[in-house]
Parts: C-alpha cells; sequence; structure tokens
C-alpha cells in the first residue's frame, strides 16, 4: 500500500532525509516514509521530528522500492508528501 500511495503523489514528493527534514519544519509535509534498511542514525531524525509534529510516518521495508516508488533509480531513506 505504502509503496502505492508514493506513486500515486509523485508531483507532491520529497525525497531524502535532509530535504524532508526542512520540509517538515517548514510545515509543508502531510506524511513520512522511512525505509527500515536505511541507516537508522539518519533515518531516526525524521522519525522524531514526525513524533514531535504530529505527522502520521509508515515504515516500508525498502529503500530501493521507495526510490522506485519515487521515480528515481537510487534508494530513498525517507520520503515526505506534501500537503495536497
Amino acid at each position: 500500500m505504502s509503496y502505492e500511495k508514493v506513486m500515486q503523489v509523485k508531483s507532491r514528493v520529497v525525497i531524502g532525509t535532509k530535504q524532508t527534514l526542512k520540509a517538515m519544519k517548514d510545515g509543508d509535509i502531510s506524511e513520512v516514509f522511512i525505509a527500515v534498511d536505511a541507516d537508522q542514525h539518519m533515518t531516526q531524525k525524521v522519525a522524531h521530528l514526525a513524533e514531535e509534529l504530529n505527522i502520521p510516518c509508515h515504515h516500508v521495508d525498502s529503500k530501493k522500492k521507495l526510490g522506485a516508488a519515487c521515480g528515481i533509480e537510487v534508494g530513498a531513506a525517507t520520503v515526505g508528501i506534501k500537503q495536497g
């Protein structure tokens, strides 16, 4: 389900940990997706901020699949969905 949702809103995705964190702080993100096979040191910042800001946080099993769902050829550790 999660990968399909990302694919459906491809035009509204923010890809990558730094960009996702910045967009979350700016109040632009409605939900985030975190790959569980990504570096936990990086992704925990997104998870903590999502919890702090009450942004729904979904975990997916593969950063490679998450990247593919975004239309990129490399893995994506975190992806944010911009508010519509």
